[in-house]
């Protein structure tokens, strides 16, 4: 099985040695995502989780969409999360992009996130039927 590779212009450059997205078996398993605008890539990420999540979501939004997918293919989710005392302004904003019926989701807490972000979210989305 092939891997194809995927890296939308529209994102911020990758932070290290990896792709944001790669397309195998059907599916595109997209790198996780942190609070970098890319209109501004060396500016600085919101304070705030929801800013944050937002930010995050629409930048996921951005490499779905270079595949012609949207938040309905997305079948697994990871939220990376450097505070879980958060998680309710995440997991408000989270519900805002992700139609019924949901994706599998996990959500685990970490020490720390690349640029001093507070959450990534990476996805795995459907490419086939």
């Amino acid at each position: 099985m092939p891997k194809i590779p995927v890296s939308p212009s529209t994102l911020p450059p990758a932070l290290g040695p990896y792709t944001h997205g790669i397309k195998a078996g059907g599916l595109l398993f997209c790198s996780g995502q942190v609070p970098i605008d890319p209109a501004h890539p060396g500016g600085p990420v919101p304070s705030d989780i929801r800013d944050q999540t937002r930010r995050v979501l629409e930048n996921v939004r951005l490499l779905l969409a270079a595949e012609g997918l949207g938040f309905g293919n997305v079948v697994k989710s990871t939220v990376f999360m450097t505070n879980l005392a958060e998680f309710t302004g995440m997991n408000e904003v989270y519900a805002e992009y992700f139609p019924k019926p949901f994706p599998a989701r996990s959500t685990v807490q970490i020490s720390a996130l690349p640029r001093g972000a507070a959450v990534e979210i990476e996805v795995i989305a459907q490419i086939e039927a």
